[in-house]
């Protein structure tokens, strides 16, 4: 590992740290709930860490393209579904204020990694320069949004959807192009070089396969939140027109 792998280990390991700090204390009020999904997000990531030592993602020796895309999708799919099932569980997400959903997406600025390792030679173009400024725009811009938010600035429903929208769109993109640029993938489309086989080793695993997901949830969650606030507001609207209608 070089230098520079061992820096962006430092700071892989620090922002999922940080995303694990903030959204569990906010999503669960009592100690031992805490502690509990600690632990899982704990446990999540040393498999990660494991999978990524022994390359169990790597398109020649270990699960590829596949594999990788549901380490990324299953998650997600996975908590949604739970989700919707278990009411606690739900509760705990809409505990979270909304403008922590939207701030903590400023650890997105560690998408200057993928600027810094393009201009080393070791990742594609396509990939690299749309993850990376794509993460950029998105974190730097998520204090900005959040702070609309929590002042209910006018206008600020309008900039949590675009931003969300963008946030995600920013997520599935960087997948979507690592797919087709991976040597071996079944959809490889883009045949460059160096290809994205990095980011199936150490430390940059981490940003796919546990950093991605987590910040797919926070997603989901900040457009189910406006989702419900839109809905009520349309319903106030409806009522103030019944209203004046009537008088």
């Amino acid at each position: 590992m070089s230098d520079f792998d061992s820096i962006g280990a430092i700071a892989l390991t620090g922002g999922a740290a940080a995303l694990v700090a903030t959204l569990v204390p906010a999503a669960f009020a009592k100690t031992w709930a805490r502690l509990g999904a600690g632990a899982l997000l704990a446990i999540w990531f040393g498999a990660v860490v494991a999978g990524g030592a022994v390359l169990i993602f790597s398109p020649s020796v270990g699960l590829g393209t596949p594999g990788l895309g549901g380490a990324v999708l299953v998650p997600v799919i996975g908590v949604v579904a739970l989700a919707t099932f278990m009411p606690r569980l739900r509760h705990a997400f809409d505990a979270i204020p909304l403008t922590t959903l939207i701030a903590v997406n400023s650890i997105r600025l560690l998408g200057v990694f993928f600027l810094l390792l393009y201009a080393a030679g070791r990742l594609p173009a396509p990939f690299a320069l749309s993850a990376g400024w794509g993460d950029i725009i998105v974190g730097a811009t998520a204090p900005f949004v959040a702070w609309l938010a929590a002042r209910q600035a006018v206008g600020w429903r309008v900039a949590a959807w675009l931003w969300n929208g963008l946030g995600i769109l920013d997520l599935f993109a960087a997948v979507g192009l690592g797919a087709v640029t991976a040597a071996g993938s079944p959809v490889r489309l883009i045949v460059a070089t160096p290809d994205t086989g990095l980011m199936t080793a150490l430390p940059w695993i981490v940003i796919p396969a546990f950093v991605v997901p987590l910040l797919l949830l926070t997603h989901v969650a900040v457009l189910a939140r406006l989702l419900r606030s839109g809905s009520g507001s349309t319903s106030r609207a409806l009522a103030g027109w019944a209203t004046r209608l009537a008088d």
